[in-house]
């Protein structure tokens, strides 16, 4: 089992930015990539940034250059560095891990509103 807790969402202004940050709990070892999602209201849960455990980094198109995903050491905690904010990036972000054995875990999310 593997727990998520994300922390850091709130209001920010246009142009702003935030960290969000995920601390994982549990069998960490186990986990093989991490991922921060996102979900709009009445819109899709979609992939925002992923990063594994070799570092390899993966961004939505939407995000690419305004968005980095990083670590502080091989798994725990993973943060989601987010500049340029635009009201489109308004949505509860959620933290995401994939165990080696194909396992999903989702954390309760952390809402981040863009606006003036």
């Amino acid at each position: 089992q593997v727990q998520l807790v994300e922390s850091g969402g709130g209001l920010v202004q246009p142009g702003g930015s935030l960290r969000l940050s995920c601390a994982a709990s549990g069998n960490i070892f186990a986990i093989n990539v991490m991922g921060w999602y996102r979900q709009a209201p009445g819109k899709e849960r979609e992939l925002v940034a992923a990063i594994s455990n070799g570092g390899t980094t993966s961004y939505a198109d939407s995000v690419k250059g305004r968005f980095t995903v990083s670590r502080d050491n091989a798994r725990n905690p993973v943060y989601l560095q987010m500049s340029s904010l635009k009201p489109e990036d308004t949505a509860v972000y959620f933290c995401n891990a994939v165990t080696d054995a194909g396992r999903i875990y989702w954390g309760k999310g952390t809402l981040v509103t863009v606006s003036s």
